[in-house]
């Protein structure tokens, strides 16, 4: 991997998907794959640290999710908790900042006390970004941005003229600038699933049959080799990219 270096993407997203069926598959009940999908995790914000990813954004709970079982539901808030608790020092002794996009405040509060308790340890912190969506919803993010923007129009703080991409971007909830160069979603489906609709517009996609649990730092390093060998135009022609790379 360390010939792709200089073609390594600066922010990576993921959607974890496949929990559910690992754990099917092995007769397991889907805690245990919920359980395994941490692990694994686990492993690739170490794989992304050690690379030099700038920043790492994961889909750990969707606001479509309160939709499954309440024992599933309830199962995944105390897991979340626990992990926080345990991977948080960790984190912080590695350099890395966590932040969390989404609605937190539908969690229970003592969820939501240890979310804030993780930001604020690792705020300092100066390496890789760790962002966490959980509750998140790309539709309501974009809603929650616009009537933000509205209020500021309403009040005089803006005109309308003002509104442009950057200002959009700002009000949402991934508004660090750092927009996403691959997507890899696990698990075998081929869908946004309603994640970062705002912030994909030019992000490179990777669709993988491997299960969450299963993926692991060789799998990561084959989709960073796949978005190392393409041409990323930005609504250019591939000749005044290749125009563009000869100047620098």
């Amino acid at each position: 991997m360390n010939s792709l270096v200089s073609d390594l993407p600066e922010h990576i997203v993921i959607i974890m998907d496949g929990n559910g069926r690992w754990a099917q598959q092995r007769s397991l009940p889907r805690s245990s794959g919920h359980q395994a999908g941490v692990k694994a995790t686990r492993k690739i914000v170490e794989h992304c640290a050690r690379l030099g990813v700038g920043a790492l954004t994961v889909y750990a709970f969707s606001s479509e999710n309160w939709r499954r079982p309440e024992k599933e539901v309830s199962f995944l808030m105390e897991l979340f908790l626990r992990a926080l608790k345990n991977e948080i020092d960790k984190l912080h002794k590695n350099n890395i900042v966590v932040n969390f996009i989404g609605e937190v405040q539908s969690f229970p509060e003592n969820l939501q006390q240890q979310i804030a308790t993780a930001q604020a340890k690792t705020a300092g912190n100066t390496g890789m970004k760790l962002n966490i969506a959980v509750n998140y919803g790309g539709r309501r993010e974009l809603v929650v941005a616009m009537k933000s923007i509205a209020a500021e129009v309403e009040s005089g703080a803006i005109t309308v003229d003002q509104i442009d991409d950057e200002l959009i971007t700002q009000h949402s909830w991934l508004s660090d600038g750092i927009e996403p160069d691959l997507f890899i979603r696990t698990g075998g489906d081929q869908r946004l699933s309603n994640f970062l609709l705002w912030h994909l517009a030019y992000t490179e996609l990777v669709f993988t049959k491997t299960l969450w649990p299963d993926f692991g730092g060789d799998e990561l390093d084959q989709a960073i080799t796949s978005f190392a060998q393409r041409q990323r135009r930005f609504g250019q022609t591939g000749e005044q990219v290749l125009q563009q790379e000869d100047d620098v």
